[in-house]
């Protein structure tokens, strides 16, 4: 007699814990951005309007929802580098269009929140840093080839300048962020446009650079 070997899959949620679970992680990664990675549980479940015991049902504990909002800023970020590329006719534009999208998640006030909550050798986490390096280097790969894109430029050095950018700014905050970002994304674009009106100090660095110098957050190292 032969046994045939069970595998259990986990259960799937149902679509009102789905929508429960996003709107956790959504809220939390804005409280995250106003009040720091030590906002109160109690305060993200509110924003996010569900209960604490619901908050509790899908994230252990800290750690693990700022897991979660890493993987979520992660993702988004691959999605808008994909959508770009796949979605717009020029490459530089794609480029351009990837940028001023990044900036909206915040990531230079998140990553340094997020950094040190979070176990970078989980495999959730390393295939959404693959995913999220492979579509970066798409779009500025895209970017080179049509010769739009000047060629001692590499991926640290865009993520540098998006993390920079929408760090939190001294002494309080913008009156107008938003407008602020945008404007100098744009003023940064136009000098990466080929061919450079300079030579740039130094040699372009990539996200392997990053990583070897410590310098890597959410995801880069």
């Amino acid at each position: 007699m032969t046994t045939v070997g069970l595998t259990c899959a986990a259960p799937r949620l149902r679509a009102d814990a789905v929508r429960n679970r996003e709107r956790i992680i959504a809220a939390a990664r804005e409280t995250m951005v106003e009040f720091g990675a030590e906002v109160p549980l109690d305060e993200i479940a509110r924003r996010a309007g569900v209960g604490n015991a619901t908050l509790y049902r899908h994230f252990a504990d800290r750690q693990e929802l700022i897991h979660h909002v890493t993987l979520s800023v992660m993702s988004r970020i691959a999605d808008r580098a994909e959508r770009a590329l796949a979605e717009e006719p020029d490459a530089f534009e794609a480029l351009r269009r990837f940028a001023h999208d990044a900036v909206e998640e915040r990531i230079g006030a998140l990553c340094p929140l997020l950094s040190d909550g979070v176990d970078h050798a989980r495999p959730e986490l390393l295939a959404a840093r693959e995913r999220l390096d492979a579509a970066v280097e798409a779009v500025m790969g895209a970017a080179r080839d049509s010769g739009q894109l000047r060629t001692d430029i590499a991926v640290g050095d865009l993520m540098v300048a998006l993390t920079q950018l929408t760090r939190p700014l001294p002494g309080g905050a913008c009156l107008d962020f938003d407008g602020f970002v945008h404007r100098h994304l744009q003023l940064f674009l136009d000098g990466l446009r080929a061919p450079g009106r300079s030579e740039l100090p130094g040699a372009a660095a990539t996200l392997e650079d990053l990583r070897r110098r410590g310098a890597g957050r959410c995801g880069v190292r």
